[in-house]
């Protein structure tokens, strides 16, 4: 029987008592999520509190921002990080169109592409920009992948390590003062309210924010426990200058470049992903899946990685919340559908297993299926789940 440490650090501070909010269909498992007396989420109040938000004067101060960093030469003078997806294709869209900016596109790959997310990736640069894109060491890639698996119940958050990083380490690079992402999660999805007039993330001041999107353990930690705990890990695996792009550069670098910020869209603009999706259809050739993602009803999110099911999968084990949740609750508060459309699509879709890319998943982990099994069950909160005959069940499911 699998046997994992105690790594993720944000799980332990998860309330015992399940609350579904009464406007959306997340729950208080999502971590960082705030609830008030109500039982209305952070994530819906955001929304609230963004239909009183004047967005003419924040387009306003977009441009002024923009002007302030606007190269004179038509050198690049902003990073977009992109995988070629609808929200950052249509960031990188707007900033060169409609504000005469020069976007540099940076790319974090993904664990393995999909043939959508490849051509996408390809269809975006062809619409007219420059794109640096980071194939990592694959061997080490996949060893902490398979710990990141194991140890965080999230395979996928090595992907999500060099998205927030490489693009730093690039800006400090070619000296680019600005990096641009589409939407800030804490605020779209959970998180403090007070993120929503917040348009940006000090990487080196916000250290609680770090410690906690990215699990409160670090890359060192992690690798430490890696050697010292596995049989597939050891010292002579790891060159520490292969994991650079996994970790923030130098603090002394940043502060002196004045490179330490992440930029979010959605704090100058009123964000509907869908709309996302039309713009880019249009503009940038995206396209989304012939046929719907795997535990969810939408086909064009999150395209790019065949691994991306599995992290939406692991977040229903270890969360109860899975990847139709996390659709249904933004569409809900955007007004595309209602509370009750959204109870229906979660009973038919979420908690779906990803089995399309299932094999893809195994040998990429260099795992049996198992070894797979007993860490997702080693992840099933006896607080989430209980047994009912031989079949897992969520003790709280929403109502």
């Amino acid at each position: 029987m699998f046997k994992r440490g105690n790594l993720d650090k944000q799980i332990n501070k998860l309330p015992k008592k399940v609350l579904w909010c009464k406007n959306c269909v997340i729950s208080n498992q999502r971590p960082r999520v705030i609830f008030d007396e109500n039982g209305i989420c952070s994530a819906c109040k955001n929304k609230n509190y963004k239909e009183t938000i004047n967005w003419e004067k924040r387009k306003e101060e977009l441009s002024k921002l923009l002007d302030e960093h606007r190269s004179a030469d038509g050198s690049w003078d902003v990073i977009v990080p992109s995988s070629g997806g609808k929200d950052s294709g249509y960031v990188a869209h707007k900033l060169k169109n409609e504000y005469g900016m020069n976007p540099l596109l940076i790319t974090w790959s993904p664990l393995a592409y999909t043939e959508i997310g490849i051509q996408n990736y390809n269809s975006l640069i062809e619409s007219g920009f420059t794109n640096i894109k980071c194939d990592p060491n694959g061997q080490i890639h996949r060893k902490l992948a398979r710990l990141s698996f194991e140890e965080f119940g999230d395979a996928f958050h090595v992907f999500v390590l060099g998205q927030v990083y490489f693009p730093i380490h690039m800006a400090l690079k070619f000296n680019i003062k600005l990096i641009f992402y589409g939407e800030n999660g804490e605020v779209e999805y959970a998180g403090d309210p007070k993120l929503v007039d917040k348009p940006f993330i000090d990487l080196f001041e916000n250290k609680s924010w770090r410690k906690g999107y990215l699990k409160g353990t670090s890359l060192e930690d992690l690798v430490e426990y890696g050697i010292e705990n596995t049989n597939y890990i050891n010292k002579e695996d790891i060159n520490m200058s292969e994991l650079k792009f996994y970790q923030p550069p130098n603090e002394k670098e940043m502060l002196e470049k004045g490179i330490h910020k992440t930029y979010y869209f959605n704090y100058y603009e009123d964000w509907y992903p869908q709309e996302n999706y039309y713009y880019c259809v249009e503009n940038t050739g995206f396209q989304a899946n012939p046929e719907r993602s795997e535990g969810t009803y939408s086909k064009y999110s999150s395209l790019d990685d065949k691994m991306d099911g599995f992290h939406y999968y692991m977040r229903f084990i270890k969360f109860g919340l899975g990847r139709c949740m996390e659709d249904a609750a933004h569409e809900i508060r955007d007004g595309h559908i209602t509370r009750e459309e959204g109870l229906a699509l979660m009973r038919r879709y979420e908690g779906e297993f990803p089995k399309k890319y299932f094999k893809d998943f195994l040998e990429y982990l260099q795992i049996g299926e198992d070894h797979f099994w007993d860490v997702v069950d080693s992840w099933r909160s006896p607080n989430l789940w209980k047994k009912n005959n031989n079949d897992w069940v969520l003790r709280f499911p929403i109502k």
